[in-house]
């Protein structure tokens, strides 16, 4: 691969990037004011208010000010790292969000881990063997594919806290280890839909790979049939996964807001669920920004990363080579 070619892909980019964040931005920023009511009913909490009071709001938040003239402001700010106050808890929404955030990210590593094991795996173990397998794991991925992400998370609670007294049923644990032993049940639940998700993806794949031309050549010269599988088959297949990459993450971020809130782990998750039930927009805002800004880089990651996984993709295309 050409260097030069792929340093200038990089950086075209990580433009487009900053780009489309800059664009979501202001959607982020301008969804604040197309909720019904103006910003200052919301932040008196509906009560009646003076208009001497009311002017006090306004005078405060600067929503006097034109609409450009907040934007720039706020997007100052964020550039600053200052995502403002929270309305609720009436402290600044960085240190909320430097609070709660690694836990939501240990718990999103921790499902993506379950998704990209149990994924693959099944979906090697379906294409390879076939036959009463493949059915067996279709039919479990199906089931899987099928069960939100909340009702698992209910059933899993259930069985292994209440019943069974495995695992904690809430909370996000103090320490490493004892985080882990919290979140493995959320984790689960987070992972379970996507598991079936890449399962069915990557049985797809191998199955067109063991169709190959090449598979059939390697196996004439007789290669073993492990690394065929592993060398040829699996290896072909990964482009085709690595697509789903962006959506997996993506989803896992949507997702561990139902997670998060029946677990009552804390994380910005169950952060972003109170904040809109209060209205409080800095919060929502802050959250917001910051779960599209980690959609966007595992997908510039994935773009980054299909050309070395896969040299007959194309940079800049997500699709192989015929």
């Amino acid at each position: 691969m050409n260097a030069t070619a792929f340093l200038r892909f990089a950086v075209r980019r990580a433009v487009e990037m900053a780009l489309t964040l800059l664009v979501a931005s202001f959607v982020v920023f301008g969804a604040m004011y197309l909720a019904p009511g103006s910003p200052a009913s919301f932040l008196l909490s509906g009560r009646s208010a003076s208009p001497e009071a009311l002017a006090a709001v306004n005078a405060r938040y600067h929503l006097d000010d034109p609409f450009a003239e907040r934007y720039l402001r706020w997007l100052g700010d964020v550039a600053h790292g200052d995502f403002g106050r929270s309305l609720t808890y009436r402290t600044d929404v960085s240190r909320l969000l430097a609070d709660r955030l690694p836990t939501t990210l240990l718990l999103v590593a921790m499902a993506l881990v379950l998704v990209v094991a149990a994924g693959l795996l099944l979906g090697r173990i379906a294409a390879v063997r076939g036959g009463a397998t493949d059915t067996t794991v279709l039919l479990t991925t199906t089931l899987a594919v099928g069960t939100p992400s909340f009702v698992a998370a209910v059933l899993l609670q259930g069985l292994f806290a209440v019943d069974l007294g495995w695992f904690p049923s809430s909370g996000a644990g103090d320490g490493f280890l004892d985080k882990v032993w919290h979140l493995t049940l959320p984790a689960i639940a987070l992972a379970l839909y996507l598991i079936g998700m890449l399962a069915r993806v990557t049985r797809t794949a191998m199955l067109e790979a063991l169709d190959s031309e090449h598979v059939t050549v390697a196996r004439g010269r007789g290669v073993p049939e492990r690394l065929v599988i592993r060398r040829h088959v699996l290896r072909n297949s990964l482009g085709t996964v690595l697509t789903t990459g962006g959506l997996v993450v993506s989803t896992l971020l949507v997702c561990t807001i139902l997670v998060e809130t029946a677990f009552s782990i804390g994380g910005i998750g169950q952060l972003l669920e109170l904040a809109t039930t209060t209205k409080d927009f800095p919060t929502v805002q802050a959250i917001s920004l910051v779960i599209v800004a980690l959609f966007m880089t595992v997908n510039l990651l994935v773009d980054l990363v299909l050309p070395l996984v896969d040299p007959r993709i194309t940079l800049g295309t997500r699709g192989a080579a015929a």
